[in-house]
Order: C-alpha cells, then structure tokens, then sequence
C-alpha cells in the first residue's frame, strides 16, 4: 500500500513538473529548435539563381564547405579572434570585477552601475564611437602623434575588430565574474597570509581557483558572443575582414545563395557546440 502511494506522489510530481515546463518547450520548440531545424534542412537544397531554393537534395553545399579552404581560413580567423577576444576580456575585467566584488556598501553598488551601463548603449552607438578613437586621425593616434610617435593602422583591420569587441563584452565578462565570486571566501586569504603565503601565491592558489567557474562562464558567454557578432567587425572591419557572421550575412543578403548561408549557420552551432562541450568538462572538472 505505501508503495502505491509512493508511486501515485511521484506521478503526480512528474505531472506537475510536465505541467510547469510545458511552456518554456513549446517556446523554444517554436522559436529555436523548429527554425535549427528548418537551416539544417535548407543546407542539403541547391542554391538557384535570383535566390531561389531548389527543392532537390544534395551535399554540394557541404562538400564547397568541407573543400574550399576559404571557409576554412574564414572558420579559423573567427575562432582565433574569438579567443584572442575572450582573452583579453578575461585580462581587462578579471581585476575589476575583483574589484568591485570586494567594495562594500554604496561604493559598491556605485561600480556596478557603471560596469552595467555600457549595456544600457546599442552596440552600435559604441562600435561608431570607436571609429571616432581608432581612426587615422582620431583620438588614439593624435595622442600618439602629440607624444611623438608614429600613427598607427587601428581601423578596418582585425586589431580595430578585436579591441572594439573587447570592450564591447567586457560587461558580460564582468557580470559572468561576480556571478562566479559567490565562492570566494575572505577567511581563505586571511588563513593563507596568516600562515606565511605571499599576496601573489594567495591570488595563483586561493583566489583563482575558487573563481574558476566565473573565469569559465564568462569565457563561455563572450567566445559564443564572439563567434557571432556581425556589427561590431562590419563596420570596424569595413567590410575588409571576413568571419563567419560576416560571410553568413553576405551569402544570405548579398549573393542570395540560402542555402549556403543556412551551411555556415549550422557550422557556427557546432562550433557553439563544441565550445559548450569545453565548458561542461572544465566545470566538472573543477567541481
């Protein structure tokens, strides 16, 4: 009898929770998986010409894909600035968010203003604010030339991509970050200095390693940012750097070639995939 009941409680748990998350599948089902599904399908149709979509099977858009080394140089570069990105993001924000984590009071909540309020501006407004600094004759290079150095090339090129990007998701590094400090504990660092450990061995040991999870979260988030931004290279690039984003945006609007669009786009979720797989393995590594 109290094995019947034990399963009647537990068919209505499972009923229950069916019920609660019965919504948030049909969204995604409707909004993500359905059109993943739909690109997937449109990658093995033939590209006509005017944009039109054949309605025949074939792997020529994957075999172009798999044999064309211009993708692969295109694939490449975008998962390396990705990373060179995700990097730097890391450098720049890993110190502020300790910051900030350690503030206390109205201070605090003062710095997290400011680190959220450049998510408050389009990305947009922001990349063109960085052509008024990176130009030739912008900011950055009549500093330099007031110093007496030589101008440098910082527009529609990678570097201009990469530091535009940089600040871009430092933000969402940051936030990624504080979400990760919830592990670190004052009184680790207090005991390792007691006994004798110097502020740099207790920052390798103690801090780090207890942000770990942060670190890895927010190297998820801006890597898979990263990937698929399209503003911030188009118009810092000047239409001169070629990525994924980029590549996808041109195939679909200008070339109209769908299909070979709807190929790079599953590309990046598997590329989005794999960097998901990374992430899985470190934190339970770490854990």
């Amino acid at each position: 009898m109290a094995q019947a009941d034990d399963m009647h409680t537990a068919s209505g748990r499972f009923g229950l929770v069916a019920m609660l998350l019965a919504p948030i599948i049909l969204v995604n089902s409707f909004v993500f998986l359905l059109p993943i599904l739909n690109l997937f399908r449109i990658s093995f149709n033939e590209a006509l010409p005017g944009g039109g979509i054949g309605p025949g099977g074939t792997l020529e858009n994957w075999y172009k894909l798999a044999e064309d080394s211009y993708y692969l140089e295109i694939m490449l570069r975008s998962v390396g600035m990705s990373l060179l990105v995700t990097l730097l993001a890391l450098l720049c924000s890993y110190p502020i968010a300790l910051y900030v984590h350690r503030a206390k009071g109205a201070w605090r909540t003062f710095l997290f203003v400011l680190v959220v309020s450049p998510l408050l501006t389009s990305a947009v407004v922001r990349t063109y604010g960085w052509i008024a600094m990176l130009a030739d004759q912008g900011l950055i290079n009549n500093a330099l030339g007031l110093l007496g150095f030589s101008p440098l090339r910082l527009l529609y090129n990678q570097t201009g991509i990469v530091i535009g990007l940089t600040e871009i998701l430092m933000p969402y590094m940051i936030l990624a970050l504080l979400a990760g400090f919830g592990r670190l504990d004052p009184r680790c660092e207090e005991a390792a200095l007691t006994l004798g450990a110097t502020p740099v061995q207790t920052f390798w040991r103690i801090i780090v390693p207890l942000t770990a999870p942060g670190i890895a979260l927010g190297c998820l988030l801006c890597f898979v940012l990263c990937v698929s931004s399209f503003i911030t290279p188009r118009i810092l690039g000047g239409g001169r750097v070629f990525l994924l984003a980029t590549e996808i945006y041109d195939q679909a609007i200008v070339t109209l070639n769908w299909p070979g669009a709807a190929t790079l786009s599953i590309l990046v979720l598997v590329i989005f995939g794999a960097a998901l797989v990374v992430y899985t393995r470190a934190v339970n590594r770490l854990n």
